[in-house]
């Protein structure tokens, strides 16, 4: 066998350091790096090319995706902060090259949904706290000291600017934007900006649409359903009604309204 052979097979090995604790039930995938003094608790699985840096906790039934990074202080798989939790099995599930900064905080689920979920291609930024059953999709963006109360849902490609509390039950909309500082007690619909204390609707996030790839021809038709809901002097209600007449029913408007129309905790607005 030729000395690159031998590398190339060393190289998928796991490397884990001697002060790092893995339970005998966790699951480690090729190349993956567990830094100094981390735990990785049982049924754990940790998907290849993952980094899990220093002083990190893997409590337990927590899956990683590939290429992870997970920095210092990170706690992941932890128990429901939540007083009906009565010990059930529930899990925490990670996507792909998630990024997951110092002293954030992952919880699993409860029995009302079994798991908490963030997706792939995320960047939880320090002191982030996801709580339990939660779900984040995909190139989800959470800086510094957000912090997310139970059963939010944060669709994909949406930015949450520090220092931001969600209330639970929440839902944050595809491609929205919340300013950092705010309060979000209600739902934010998608393509939207948000922000303050109470929140207001800043119009649609033109700027990330656009950097995004989205057409002039959509977002135009965007604006348009935009301002029949939020600028025609109608509540809410009729304004989704007019649109649904008068807007192009394309599907990013679909979904704007169909998002408003099945809001249970109600719409931040201007």
């Amino acid at each position: 066998m030729s000395d690159s052979g031998v590398d190339a097979e060393a190289w998928t090995e796991p490397r884990i350091h001697e002060t790092a604790l893995v339970d005998d039930e966790a699951e480690i995938g090729s190349g993956v790096v567990v830094g100094p003094y981390s735990i990785v608790g049982p049924r754990v699985k940790v998907g290849a090319g993952t980094e899990i840096g220093p002083h990190v906790l893997l409590e337990r039934d927590t899956v990683l995706g590939e290429d992870c990074r997970i920095y210092k202080g990170a706690v992941l798989g932890t128990d429901p902060q939540d007083l009906k939790f009565q010990g059930e099995r529930t899990v925490l599930e990670v996507g792909d090259r998630t990024v997951i900064r110092e002293y954030a905080t992952l919880n699993r689920g409860t029995s009302a949904r079994g798991r908490t979920v963030v997706g792939s291609d995320c960047l939880l930024m320090a002191y982030s706290h996801v709580a339990h059953d939660c779900e984040l999709g995909n190139h989800v963006i959470l800086s510094n000291s957000v912090n997310m109360a139970g059963h939010v849902v944060i669709e994909d490609w949406v930015i949450v600017g520090g220092i931001t509390p969600i209330h639970q039950f929440v839902r944050i909309g595809a491609h929205a934007f919340v300013g950092g500082g705010s309060r979000i007690p209600q739902d934010i619909p998608p393509y939207c900006r948000a922000a303050g204390n109470p929140p207001k609707l800043y119009g649609l996030n033109a700027v990330g649409l656009e950097r995004r790839g989205f057409s002039p021809e959509t977002r135009k038709a965007l604006k348009q359903a935009y301002r029949h809901v939020f600028m025609s002097g109608l509540n809410v209600s009729q304004g989704v009604s007019r649109a649904e007449e008068a807007a192009e029913l394309i599907p990013e408007v679909r979904h704007f309204l169909g998002f408003i129309k099945n809001s249970e905790r109600g719409i931040t607005i201007g």
